[in-house]
């Protein structure tokens, strides 16, 4: 296959895992419009519909459903031509990455010292910093050997461990709601959800806020541009409410202002889980399997906060 056709395979396998072209379309740094000509190219040259579309959903055709498996397989050899030449070619201790999303617990950072030191004859880990989404592409294309990585994710050439589960709460303006022990959703209607920073978004905080709609919270503030610190500043002036970790040792907490106040949800227990994550293909066997089975040691029992 060409250049070409394989960036087909991976618009096609981007709205097939997504099912939703504007998601898809995010995922890929492009617009919808290009992506639908796209895989309206690749039906075309394939002869079959892969996609029903409606205004509401969409579905996979049975031959998209066919086509899937074999895309994902035919683009995991070519991702993984990098890291087996690097296997083949390497000298005897390696230098890997593992990526680490923002705002991780101290508790799972202890747990990566650990699985450093663990691996240290073997192999030299260090720590690679962004988006939770990205981290897992990079996984994904062989660029990090493994990555912690807010879940849900959706990958059946990853495998992933969930390591911590955080309970979260509304982040509210303290003078608002001064000596209250929970608020419930319903009361929080009349102030816009500002959703956690683009460093933070993913599946899960999408589908936190098609949750918080449902119950009511119809209001929403674009923050698109900005860090926690924003987020904060506008909590802290009354404007909005956003949703954070209740645990006062997340680093999250470090950017809280005066008149900010994180108060657990009552009706409503929004828990946001960590995996470690890392491709099949490299662990048992793999070139990665001496450092994916010691941290599936360490990492094997959950935490919760």
């Amino acid at each position: 296959m060409d250049a070409v056709e394989l960036l087909h395979l991976r618009y096609f396998v981007a709205v097939a895992q997504e099912l939703n072209y504007s998601t898809a379309a995010r995922k890929l740094h492009m617009a919808v419009s290009p992506l639908s000509r796209r895989i309206k190219d690749l039906e075309r040259e394939l002869g079959h519909r892969l996609f029903d579309r409606d205004t509401h959903h969409v579905t996979l055709t049975p031959a998209g459903s066919a086509l899937l498996p074999v895309a994902l397989g035919v683009l995991e050899q070519v991702e993984s031509i990098r890291w087996r030449l690097d296997e083949a070619t390497r000298p005897g201790r390696a230098t890997v990455l593992l990526g680490v999303p923002s705002g991780i617990h101290p508790d799972l950072r202890e747990r990566i010292d650990a699985l450093t030191e663990r691996v240290r004859d073997r192999f030299e880990v260090k720590r690679w910093p962004g988006a939770s989404d990205l981290l897992v592409d990079a996984v994904r294309d062989g660029r990090l050997a493994l990555t912690l990585a807010r879940l849900p994710v959706s990958d059946p050439a990853l495998e992933q461990l969930p390591v911590m589960s955080e309970r979260l709460g509304a982040v509210v303006p303290a003078d608002r709601f001064a000596g209250r022990a929970a608020i419930a959703p319903a009361e929080l209607t009349d102030l816009p959800y500002a959703a956690p920073p683009a460093a933070m978004a993913n599946v899960f905080f999408r589908r936190l806020d098609r949750q918080l709609s449902d119950l009511g919270v119809k209001k929403r503030v674009e923050l698109s541009a900005t860090a926690y610190e924003g987020v904060s500043e506008i909590v802290s002036g009354g404007f909005a409410f956003t949703v954070s970790m209740l645990d006062s040792r997340s680093p999250v907490w470090n950017y809280t202002l005066d008149n900010v106040a994180v108060v657990p949800f009552c009706d409503f227990d929004p828990r946001l889980v960590t995996g470690l994550l890392w491709r099949k293909d490299r662990a048992d066997g793999g070139d990665l399997e001496e450092l994916i089975a010691p941290a599936r040691e360490i990492f094997a029992e959950p935490l919760s906060r």
